[in-house]
């Protein structure tokens, strides 16, 4: 199978991604200053900064989830716990804003967000359980 190419074509587009994301909250966070919005009586600055914040620890996760995919793939070996915790949480999170986008902004953002899923989960089952477990483990058929 060709796990590496796909691993490394999934860190390419998360590592794409994540400057995007960042700059989509940019664009979110100017709006909110512009035309100083509030929700439900908060603190017009404070939307500002948790706007920006947002998408500065939105654009960290999405690089980091590039470089374990990309790691994955460099190494041809299946990331680690932690790295396959933090795949699995960044697929769940693009197949819930695929269905929110959709409506939202359109077939287009849906079916970005669809191929960055699959490309996600692709990755995840390519490097799956090695056929070398522990001793005593049930075979697989």
């Amino acid at each position: 199978m060709a796990r590496r190419p796909i691993a490394l074509v999934t860190a390419a587009v998360l590592l794409l991604e994540a400057p995007g994301i960042v700059v989509l909250n940019a664009v979110m966070a100017r709006f909110v200053e512009i035309q100083s919005m509030s929700l439900d009586g908060l603190d017009p600055d404070a939307m500002v900064t948790g706007t920006w914040a947002l998408g500065i620890v939105s654009g960290v996760l999405l690089a980091l989830c590039a470089l374990v995919a990309a790691l994955a793939g460099i190494r041809d070996r299946r990331p680690g716990r932690a790295g396959r915790a933090l795949l699995i949480g960044c697929a769940v999170i693009h197949g819930i804003l695929a269905a929110v986008t959709v409506g939202l902004i359109g077939w287009g953002a849906f079916a970005f967000l669809s191929v960055v899923l699959g490309l996600v989960v692709l990755t995840l089952v390519a490097y799956g359980k090695t056929e070398g477990g522990p001793e005593g483990a049930p075979a697989t058929a």
